[in-house]
C-alpha cells in the first residue's frame, strides 16, 4: 500500500516556476515508478512525465519536454516535478500516480496510487 500527496501547486504568472512534490508513505516507495498527470477543466486526465523506480529513465509528454524535469529521491520517499516557462495551458489539477511497472507508464490504467492532486493555475 502506497500513499501519495502533492504540495507546490499555487498561482503564478506565465513564464514563472512552480516544483510539485509527491511525498509517499510506505517503504517500497523505491519499487515503484512515478509519473504526474495532469486534468485541465472539461478535460481527460493527461499523462504529463514518468521516473523510473531507480531515478535513471525519464519520460515527456511533448507539450512540456525542456520546461518541465521530473525527479525523485528515494531517501526521502519523494518524487518531484519542476516546472520552468509556465503557460496558461498548463493550467490543471496535478496528480502523481504510482505504477508497479518499474520503468513507468504513460498510461493511467498502469498506476495503482493516486494522491488527491493539487491545483495549479498559470495566470496570462
Amino acid at each position: 500500500q502506497v500513499q501519495l500527496v502533492e504540495s507546490g501547486g499555487g498561482l503564478v504568472q506565465a513564464g514563472g516556476s512552480l516544483r510539485l512534490s509527491c511525498a509517499a508513505s510506505g517503504r517500497t516507495f523505491s519499487s515503484y515508478a512515478m509519473g504526474w498527470f495532469r486534468q485541465a477543466p472539461g478535460k481527460e486526465r493527461e499523462f504529463v512525465a514518468v521516473v523510473s523506480w531507480s531515478g535513471g529513465t525519464t519520460y515527456y509528454v511533448d507539450s512540456v519536454k525542456g520546461r518541465f524535469t521530473i525527479s525523485r529521491d528515494n531517501a526521502k520517499n519523494t518524487a518531484y516535478l519542476q516546472m520552468h516557462s509556465l503557460k496558461p495551458e498548463d493550467t490543471a489539477v496535478y496528480y502523481c500516480a504510482a505504477s508497479p511497472s518499474g520503468l513507468g507508464s504513460r498510461f493511467a490504467r498502469q498506476y495503482d496510487y493516486w494522491g488527491q492532486g493539487t491545483q495549479v493555475t498559470v495566470s496570462s
